[in-house]
């Protein structure tokens, strides 16, 4: 290991300590809120919020069954706000069937389009790519210039061979967020089964999210490859 990758790795474990120890002392400010106020229902949102991103997923469970069973009979908003709130901790599990189950109780009707927006992530992390995309136009109707709506729906376009619809909402989401790396690959293999000059895509994408531009080569290579097989198939017809 060089030098600098020795003061990479020691810069990097010290900002994790430093998030892990703001996190604890989050955490303890929570406990003790609800110590203090037991009839707050959103203390207990946030501190199951806190505990999906500490990865305490049956923590943060049991956390919100229990404040469901507190809460769930005395507000509607207090129901609907930790029947998310669970929603949520089962999606960031990967139990993306039970978080459907869970965010299609929502009747609120603020939080109603951020539940489709969680019911179309859902879906397409059961790659259920038709319905995923179903819920993301719906939940679109109220948020027509947010570009992880426009992001959303481009992904689930993009994966039912909708490739210039896909297109067209990948260019809605980079007018947003043209610092996006993810949707900068996403838009450059639109462009390729187009038959588009993709080059200035995958540029950025490398250089803005080299991580998933590395990760999407092989789906790459493999769209490249499908591609090559249909000219040629055609050429021999």
């Amino acid at each position: 290991m060089t030098e600098t990758d020795k003061q990479e790795a020691a810069a990097q474990k010290a900002k994790r300590d430093a998030k892990q120890k703001e996190s604890e002392k989050l955490l303890h400010r929570l406990i003790q809120e609800i110590d203090d106020d037991p009839n707050n229902y959103h203390t207990y949102y946030d501190l199951g919020a806190l505990l999906v991103e500490l990865k305490s997923y049956s923590q943060a469970e049991e956390l919100m069954m229990k404040a469901l069973g507190l809460f769930a009979d005395k507000s509607r908003a207090a129901k609907d706000t930790l029947t998310y709130g669970l929603g949520n901790v089962y999606y960031e599990a990967g139990e993306y069937q039970k978080a459907i189950e869970q965010f299609n109780k929502v009747k609120d009707s603020q939080l109603k389009s951020d539940a489709y927006m969680m019911l179309a992530q859902s879906y397409m992390g059961n790659n259920d790519h038709k319905t995923a995309l179903v819920f993301a136009l719906t939940a679109a109707e109220n948020h027509q210039q947010d570009p992880q709506v426009n992001q959303l729906i481009a992904d689930n376009l993009l994966a039912v061979g909708s490739f210039k619809e896909a297109a067209e909402y990948y260019d809605k989401a980079l007018a947003s967020e043209p610092k996006n790396g993810h949707a900068q690959f996403d838009r450059g293999i639109a462009a390729v089964v187009m038959g588009e000059d993709a080059t200035e895509y995958f540029e950025r994408a490398k250089q803005l999210d080299p991580k998933y531009y590395e990760k999407g080569q092989v789906r790459l290579a493999d769209i490249q490859a499908a591609l090559t097989k249909k000219k040629d198939d055609q050429k021999k017809a």
